[in-house]
């Protein structure tokens, strides 16, 4: 131990000596050099009012020269501490502006009819219907009595449909779009159908989307305000139905406008035109842009695996898919993601309560940055206005009849009339954006420094060196004391008295 503690004291006289004498490699200040190079800091340097404290000889005019310049360094630091703080709020404006173009992208308009399945094979799966708002109750044997009839029907289905596949008995007996549903359609004077239409599963079962979003490459685009699309709707009333005590009492296509790189939400959005009525709708393209935390809510680096952009809609699906599918093992209708599909069983004994547990705890949330589902960077809507008026006129109406060899009264009870346009060739940007950003903070705080000490970015270097400088100095002057520090060691006790008793003798 005492040889490794030698070795290190050698060390360290060894660095020290080695400092030594590359500091008088150099040449020391004297006392009056370090004055002079303070005299001459003050007399040139290009920070104002510090050389007329220097140069002047009258006593009170320095005194007053001192003030000002304590003073105009005082403001100045409290107009760069108010600057700062207000950009650390991380303020925000918004501008709107308008573009004028040529072309206008057409959106994806996805329709569905209000009665979403067929009736003879509802009439058959009748108990489809009450299964959604009972069975969660009749497993739990508590609410609903043993002699009710709904009850029984309920666990008679489940017992012998055990296997019952929701998604293939909604894609099969659900509503259909062929030459009989869809009687005329036409896009900027062009005849368009069935075709040209994608399916789609959303809570009105069978639902039909016009330019969807997997077709990119060939999506609409219109030159001509006041044209669009143009469509005729037969609902087949007799043909298709729905339960009304379930509140399904309307006749009718409901229908969406959406960006066509996005999942239709038709719930609390749809527009509905019911039957013997044609809907006129104007809209407009409305872009939203906003900023990332913590100027904004947005996350740009949040990426959704089942869709190809990202919407806060479409981010609690896939927040509650992953819950369920965890819980479940499985994955019911509507909700994303690559899984085996949840019997009506494991929806109504897990599924159901796993998703009432996500709402009671909070476990899919939205809207803030720190939530499951923040707001989207960037979203384009449609805002709509529309109008109805009868449909057909009395004229059209015997025109109808013998064209599509009908009743009137068929006609009526049945026929929707849907036009869907653009009010003008122009779309709309509302931009988030940062009221204070970092060139203009600099900018603000350089013309601070100007107006107060008359002062530059040169003159922050200035006083960077001089300060420097002398801090340079002052550990030369530090360090050429340790050896003379180091010189006088104290003597050992027992040395002492070994001399005191050697001067006695």
């Amino acid at each position: 131990m005492e040889q490794i503690e030698k070795s290190n004291v050698h060390a360290e006289k060894g660095l020290l000596e080695k400092i030594k004498l590359c500091l008088f490699k150099e040449p020391q200040p004297s006392p009056t050099d370090r004055k002079k190079f303070d005299y001459d800091f003050a007399i040139s340097t290009s920070f104002h009012g510090v050389h007329n404290i220097v140069r002047n000889r009258s006593k009170i005019r320095k005194v007053i020269w001192l003030v000002v310049v304590l003073g105009s360094v005082s403001l100045l630091v409290w107009q760069i501490r108010s600057r700062l703080a207000n950009y650390f709020t991380w303020p925000t404006t918004t501008s709107v502006e308008v573009q004028y173009v040529e072309k206008i992208e057409f959106p994806a308009v996805t329709f569905c009819n209000l009665n979403r399945f067929q009736t003879d094979p509802v009439a058959k799966f009748d108990v489809i219907f009450f299964l959604r708002n009972i069975v969660s109750e009749v497993l739990q044997l508590q609410k609903i009595s043993a002699n009710s009839i709904g009850s029984k029907n309920a666990i008679d289905f489940l017992t012998s449909n055990q296997n019952f596949s929701t998604m293939e008995f909604v894609k099969k007996n659900g509503f259909y779009l062929n030459s009989s549903t869809l009687l005329e359609c036409d896009f900027f004077g062009m005849r368009c159908g069935p075709k040209d239409f994608a399916h789609v599963f959303t809570e009105y079962g069978n639902c039909f989307t016009f330019n969807h979003g997997e077709n990119i490459q060939a999506m609409k685009k219109v030159s001509v305000s006041g044209r669009g699309l143009s469509l005729l709707f037969d609902v087949n009333q007799e043909e298709f139905t729905d339960d009304p005590a379930l509140g399904f009492v309307d006749a009718g296509i409901i229908f969406v406008i959406h960006s066509p790189k996005k999942v239709p939400q038709l719930d609390g959005l749809g527009l509905s035109s019911p039957v013997g009525t044609h809907a006129r709708v104007t809209i407009r393209q409305v872009k939203t842009v906003n900023q990332e935390y913590p100027w904004g809510e947005c996350n740009p680096n949040i990426k959704l695996q089942n869709f190809e952009s990202y919407s806060t809609s479409d981010c609690l699906k896939e927040c509650k898919a992953r819950h369920v599918k965890k819980q479940c093992g499985c994955l019911p209708l509507l909700l994303p993601g690559n899984g085996i599909e949840c019997d009506l069983q494991k929806f109504y004994s897990c599924v159901s309560p796993v998703l009432d547990h996500i709402e009671v705890e909070g476990l899919c949330t939205m809207g803030t940055h720190n939530s499951s589902c923040p707001v989207a960077c960037e979203e384009t809507e449609y805002p709509a206005a529309i109008s109805y008026s009868t449909f057909p006129s009395q004229k059209a109406l015997k025109y109808l009849s013998q064209k599509l060899n009908q009743s009137q009264k068929y006609i009526r009870e049945n026929l929707v009339s849907i036009e869907i346009n653009y009010s003008d060739l122009n779309y709309k940007i509302t931009q988030q954006q940062k009221a204070v950003s970092v060139s203009e903070l600099l900018a603000d705080i350089g013309g601070q420094l100007g107006l107060f000490c008359g002062a530059s970015m040169i003159t922050v270097i200035e006083i960077i060196e001089y300060i420097f400088t002398n801090l340079y100095w002052i550990c030369i002057l530090f360090l050429l004391k340790i050896p003379k520090m180091t010189q006088w060691t104290p003597q050992p006790q027992n040395q002492l008295g070994n001399k005191e008793g050697i001067q006695e003798c």
